[in-house]
């Protein structure tokens, strides 16, 4: 399960592509088995036979179930232009950045005297590059969505809750919750 930050992070690697993935059913499974060699992986990953593989691939079947439909459409845009996406995830790792549009309830621990109720807030911060770096790398290693959702608060702190340490500067913990929408742009 992706969660939220994951399927945010999978939308923005969608807008980068430079071509569109196959749209027919045949080419579509083409493609899988060009990436996967052979139709026993293909099926293997889609959870059907290799003769229905084999018949959707000549073009016998063109109708398959929505599930399977959608496990194809998965299985191709998970795999559709990889160097387009590492490109992209480098250069906002190394020298781009990362910005998160959300609209969600914020909640820190503050000095006492200061208000600390969290409430929703609808901000757009464009966080530094290892912010970027550090959330990529927690996806690849299949981080829960409540990790990322720490590094965003992190970087939300230092950027725009403390402005780079000159501003509120006795915050100690920002949180993420109850997160109406939220978007990645890199």
């Amino acid at each position: 399960m992706a969660g939220e930050i994951g399927d945010a992070i999978e939308r923005a690697d969608r807008e980068g592509f430079t071509r569109e993935p196959p749209k027919t059913l045949k080419g579509r499974i083409g493609f899988l088995t060009r990436q996967l060699k052979t139709t026993r992986a293909v099926a293997a990953e889609l959870g059907v036979s290799q003769r229905t593989v084999e018949r959707y691939r000549k073009g016998d079947r063109r109708h398959p179930p929505k599930d399977i439909a959608d496990k194809i459409d998965a299985a191709v845009r998970s795999r559709w232009q990889p160097q387009v996406r590492r490109r992209r995830q480098k250069q906002a790792a190394t020298t781009g950045g990362i910005t998160v549009e959300t609209r969600a309830r914020f909640g820190y621990t503050a000095p006492v005297g200061t208000t600390d109720d969290g409430r929703f807030r609808r901000l757009t911060v464009h966080l530094p590059p290892p912010y970027a770096r550090r959330l990529f790398e927690a996806q690849e290693s299949g981080a829960g969505d409540q990790a990322m959702r720490g590094i965003i608060a992190e970087g939300f702190k230092d950027v725009y809750f403390q402005d780079g340490g000159i501003r509120a500067t006795g915050l100690s913990d920002v949180a993420i919750n109850d997160i109406d929408y939220l978007d990645l742009e890199f």
